[in-house]
């Protein structure tokens, strides 16, 4: 290679790998944080708040923390041929808006619920809309290769102003149950489990239909969804007890 070739070559190389890392950073938290997340206006979700107070600011004082909004925002992504769809498309139907990313393995786990629960909720008018924080050719072929059937809009700034518009952080996986007004009903912050992600959608569909009120919809799933967490942590614990009673005995006799 000639050497006016080499010094362009390299910043090239330097400019490509800083601006990956520099996304790849911003990815590279998975919730740890799990249950739904009060969506009162005036109460930020505990992750969010939790970085904030570990950021601080130049004052030494916490930024304010974010807050989820009343209504799905009105935002814009490309799906992924590139065409723009604007999330007011789906306005007038129940929607989980899922984010997540294809490395994140969490994530990968709730996509065949995610197409089960559009099949199943389908005479409700349930639509699934994924959003994907991700880059757009990873995205595709993931896409292709898990049958997603469901709308997959794909970002990379965007898609974290997409996150910073639902007064989230960057955790993944979310998921935002909406109404048939587009009113926020429940954010569900880490995987979603089947019963919780039901019982979620049955409280939506009472809203609906005029039979619970958004508030007390709100109220009986954030109860609702710490009783089934206990549930499958009881159920969890009584799975494990045999093996650990067989680990026990096994080295108890290797003591002796």
């Amino acid at each position: 290679m000639r050497d006016g070739l080499r010094v362009p070559l390299a910043f090239a190389i330097i400019c490509i790998g800083g601006a990956a890392g520099f996304f790849v950073a911003h990815l590279a938290r998975v919730a740890r944080t799990q249950g739904v997340v009060d969506t009162a206006p005036t109460a930020p979700p505990a992750a969010v708040t939790e970085q904030s107070e570990q950021e601080g600011t130049d004052e030494g004082r916490p930024p304010p923390a974010r807050t989820i909004p009343t209504d799905v925002p009105n935002i814009s992504l490309a799906d992924g041929d590139g065409v723009k769809h604007a999330l007011s498309e789906w306005k007038g139907r129940p929607l989980l808006i899922n984010f997540w990313a294809t490395w994140c393995a969490p994530c990968r786990r709730e996509i065949p619920l995610l197409k089960a629960l559009r099949r199943e909720r389908a005479a409700d008018g349930v639509e699934v809309v994924g959003i994907a924080v991700d880059f757009r050719d990873a995205v595709k072929h993931y896409a292709r290769e898990m049958s997603i059937d469901y709308p997959v809009l794909v970002g990379e700034q965007d898609g974290l102003d997409a996150i910073a518009a639902f007064g989230m952080d960057t955790v993944f996986p979310f998921t935002v149950f909406v109404d048939r007004q587009g009113r926020i009903v429940t954010l569900k912050i880490g995987e979603l489990h089947p019963d919780e992600a039901r019982f979620i959608l049955d409280e939506v569909k009472a809203v609906d239909r005029g039979r619970t009120e958004l508030a007390a919809a709100k109220k009986e799933i954030a109860d609702g969804v710490a009783a089934l967490a206990a549930k499958r942590a009881r159920q969890e614990e009584e799975t494990h007890q045999p093996t650990k009673a067989a680990a026990d005995e096994s080295a108890a006799v290797l003591r002796k």
